[in-house]
């Protein structure tokens, strides 16, 4: 849905490291795109209801959409 993250080891993660339980999101991309404290709640917030309360296609598009809506807001550094 357009969240860009990667897979990465937790402390004490019992799962050896080419299988690892965490993810990590890239703060420098989010800080390169000017966006602050609050905006990364709403990244959070997009996170959490993709991964707990969005289950339908529909309500997939829908989230999509604000992802992109909201992101549009911050454009890429030197991408015109």
């Amino acid at each position: 849905l357009n969240i860009t993250l990667n897979k990465n080891t937790i402390p004490y993660d019992p799962n050896p490291p080419m299988t690892p339980s965490g993810v990590r999101l890239g703060t420098p991309a989010i800080t390169s795109r000017n966006m602050k404290e609050e905006d990364m709640k709403q990244v959070a917030s997009f996170i959490d209801r993709c991964l707990t309360k969005t289950t339908s296609d529909k309500e997939k598009k829908v989230l999509k959409a604000e992802v992109i809506e909201f992101a549009s807001s911050f454009p890429l550094p030197g991408v015109d």
